[in-house]
This record gives structure tokens, C-alpha cells and sequence, in this order.
């Protein structure tokens, strides 16, 4: 017995120091992380392949609004092909014959958009259509191509631009 409490009476007289550093190093470095992850803005861009955005230092967050993509290869409203795109150019089969500027299947798919927006506002008074939409264009794209993506966007009723462009890190 004064063998089992000599050995108690050992261990009870030792501290123990609980170590928090690696710990607290682990919680720093998943903190981190998280943040930046962490995005507060709702606008949700899906990059199509091959597509050079041009480099902008604004940090201004986008708001909700049309998403319209002229790659190299093709033009797309809403992650949707519209019509296909060869050398940068848009062909003569797509441009209307009275005006070489405008495009015809991409006014028909923006009108129909502009109009399903137009049935919304008026079925909800708070949903109003306000003609925004945000283009991403290639980098190496002239300015003839997108001179008949704008002209012809705003011809359906989408006349308010954000330019789309990607931020430097």
C-alpha cells in the first residue's frame, strides 16, 4: 500500500503543458484558405475554352445580368451556342443581307430572351428587365467582330454593357 501511494503521489506533483501551437498553426493556415476562397459576389462566370480575357485591375463586383461570350471559335448567350465562329470572323451566312452589321440567329436568340424577360416583369412588377448584359470577348478578336455583337445586341433591347475581363493577381 505505501508502494501505491508513493506512485500516485509521483504522478500527481508532475505538470503536463498542453502544446497549442500546432494547433493554432493549423487553424491559421485553414483560415487562410477560406478566405480566400471565399467569394461574396453572386455573379457566377463559366469560362469557355480557348478564350483570352483581357487584364483589368478594376474590383468592381459585376451584377446579375446576361452573359454573352465571343470566343475564337464561337459566339454563346448563357453558356448556349449560338453560332460558330471561323479565323475571328463571323461568316457571310449569319450577317443579314441589308445590314452587314447585324447578326441575325444571335438577335433571334437575345429577342426571345428579351422577351421571356418582358413576360416575367409582367407576371412580377419587382423582376424589371433592364437591357444589362456582360460581354466577354477574346483578347485577340478585331473590333469589326465585336462592333456587330454590340450593334446587334442592342438592336434586341440589350443596350446596357459590362465588359467582362479578367483580374489581375
Amino acid at each position: 500500500m505505501a508502494r501505491l501511494r508513493k506512485s500516485y503521489h509521483v504522478r500527481e506533483n508532475k505538470t503536463q503543458i498542453l502544446q497549442l501551437t500546432a494547433m493554432v498553426d493549423m487553424f491559421t493556415v485553414l483560415l487562410v484558405f477560406l478566405l480566400k476562397s471565399y467569394t461574396t459576389s453572386s455573379v457566377r462566370v463559366n469560362p469557355v475554352d480557348d478564350l483570352r480575357l483581357p487584364a483589368s485591375t478594376a474590383q468592381k463586383e459585376p451584377a446579375e445580368a446576361l452573359k454573352l461570350v465571343v470566343s475564337t471559335k464561337g459566339i454563346y448567350v448563357d453558356d448556349k451556342k449560338i453560332l460558330d465562329i471561323k479565323d475571328g470572323k463571323i461568316s457571310d451566312d449569319s450577317l443579314d443581307q441589308s445590314d452587314a452589321n447585324f447578326i441575325r440567329p444571335l438577335y433571334n436568340e437575345l429577342d426571345a430572351m428579351a422577351k421571356n424577360a418582358e413576360d416575367l416583369q409582367a407576371q412580377n412588377p419587382e423582376a424589371k428587365f433592364t437591357g444589362a448584359y456582360i460581354l466577354q470577348a477574346d483578347q485577340s478578336l478585331s473590333y469589326s467582330t465585336l462592333r456587330k455583337v454590340i450593334y446587334t445586341s442592342m438592336l434586341a433591347g440589350y443596350a446596357d454593357l459590362k465588359l467582362g475581363s479578367m483580374g489581375l493577381e
